[in-house]
């Protein structure tokens, strides 16, 4: 690692001054400490106010290096400071707090900061600031009001009962929480968590292996093999893992370890745990047909409705073809029922119904009637609108599948990137019929799934999206040859 000259120093607080103490810091290999690019970008978010910072990469790309560096440096400039740092066992706190006192001791910064092993504590006296190391198992954490929350490998935490603790807390001394980890195992809290934020956040920034999601507070940079990529191309692979120090050569060597399972190669060096490998549309396409664009207002339009009366939720998607090649998907409207025994109410759906054709009149509603004949005939009289009856079937399903998948890879489908029909599309999964068809399919919840993660696995606004986008598909093929005669 050779550096010709130091970086400059500035104000505190910004990515050039850390990098600039941080020339300051000697590693483990008797190298001054130079920051990689990646955790430039990811200091600089950091740095640059956000509440919560998630950086999610595979092993060996120096997380633990980075949380050390960054806490001793919060406890320099931050008068009356206190990092909380919270490993999942008493084992991985030791690493974290063995890491910051190897700063300390190898950069001859013993007589500014005091480290305490016994208590796994270290102190900066000169700002009266101080950094305490937890295992998340011992539960001494909870009750911590720190200026600065770090949660190493967060996928190693039982649950993330502390993550949402601290969460709570950042406003008490107007702080901060940083979570740094690896994939973790499918369907486990951690994952759910993580996939929510990608398909939740307002942007999301995606470059081959990188996707940076941005939500009002929060950021998340996660490096992963994308899931178009086959995880046994090394180049893939390589460009999943940032750090310059990992070569083809140390990539190669480690999948032919004895034991380096096909999951564990998955998981720990590629990255890839958050979503099923049977995902129905992956990341990347989706978010590569998003726009800015937005359906003209007063533009008449189809209507997807998949109601859900006990439940699943009720999705009405707005669909506004402008030609064959351009057809664009409107936010969704999403309504949740009690879920406590009691339907949804219908007036809420009638509601939802007028305010969209207040705006872009309907012209045409495409619904499985089943369970919905009165709001269907509701819809005929008070809106004027027609409705077709379109069944949830396999044969549909299936047709309905194709249709969406084709139009979407051929770049003939869009969407506004709302929330609401992202979570619904990328919850998703493939199944495959007995007959070799595929549809679109709800992952199956497993028992130890709560309530509230559990919601997050409905994709009724997508099938409301298949299903009106195949009907008017349908109509556009019979249309374009008479089309083209004339």
């Amino acid at each position: 690692m050779a550096v010709i000259s130091k970086p400059k120093t500035g104000v505190p607080f910004t990515l050039e001054h850390f990098k600039g103490w941080a020339w300051d810091l000697v590693l483990d290999t008797d190298e001054r400490w130079e920051l990689e690019p990646f955790q430039e970008d990811f200091v600089r978010d950091v740095f640059g106010g956000f509440r919560i910072s998630w950086l999610v990469v595979p092993e060996g790309n120096g997380k633990t290096t980075l949380l050390a560096g960054l806490a001793l440096y919060h406890c320099e400039f931050t008068r009356n400071a206190y990092v909380a740092v919270a490993a999942s066992t008493r084992d991985q706190a030791e690493w974290i707090y063995r890491q910051a006192e190897a700063f300390v001791s190898n950069s001859e910064r013993d007589g500014e900061f005091r480290c305490l092993e016994g208590y796994r504590r270290i102190r900066f006296d000169r700002t009266g600031s101080r950094i305490q190391v937890f295992a998340a198992d011992d539960r001494s954490g909870d009750g911590a009001i720190a200026t600065l929350y770090m949660l190493d490998e967060l996928h190693r935490h039982k649950n993330l009962a502390l993550y949402r603790t601290w969460s709570g807390k950042l406003r008490k001394r107007d702080g901060q929480l940083l979570a740094i980890s690896t994939a973790g195992e499918v369907g486990s809290e951690f994952e759910e968590e993580r996939s929510r934020f990608r398909q939740t956040a307002e942007t999301v920034e995606i470059e081959g292996a990188r996707t940076r999601a941005v939500k009002p507070h929060a950021v998340l940079h996660d490096w992963a093999v994308s899931e178009t990529a086959d995880i046994e191309d090394l180049e893939a692979v390589a460009a999943a893992n940032p750090f310059s120090g990992i070569t083809l050569e140390d990539l190669e060597q480690k999948r032919e370890l004895p034991g380096m399972t096909p999951s564990h190669w998955a998981r720990f060096t590629c990255n890839r745990a958050s979503r099923s490998e049977s995902a129905a549309i992956n990341e990347a396409e989706w978010h590569g047909a998003a726009t800015q664009d937005r359906i003209p207002e007063g533009q008449q339009i189809w209507l997807g409705l998949d109601l859900g009366w006990v439940y699943d939720t009720t999705a009405l998607v707005p669909l506004w073809i402008r030609d064959p090649e351009y057809r664009l998907l409107g936010p969704a409207r999403i309504l949740e029922p009690p879920r406590d025994g009691n339907q949804l109410d219908a007036h809420l759906v009638e509601k939802a119904l007028l305010e969209t054709h207040a705006r872009n009149p309907l012209h045409t509603v495409v619904m499985d009637m089943t369970n919905g004949e009165q709001l269907s005939q509701w819809i005929q009289e008070e809106i004027g609108a027609r409705v077709i009856d379109r069944k949830q079937t396999n044969s549909l399903a299936v047709l309905d599948y194709a249709r969406f998948m084709e139009a979407l890879r051929e770049g003939w489908l869009h969407h506004s990137g709302d929330p609401g029909l992202t979570s619904h599309a990328l919850n998703a999964i493939a199944v495959v019929l007995p007959g070799g068809d595929t549809k679109f399919y709800r992952p199956k919840d497993s028992r130890t799934v709560n309530q509230t993660l559990s919601r997050l696995r409905v994709i009724d606004a997508l099938i409301a999206a298949a299903m009106v986008h195949s009907t008017a598909a349908a109509e556009l093929e019979v249309a374009q040859p008479m089309m083209a005669f004339v």
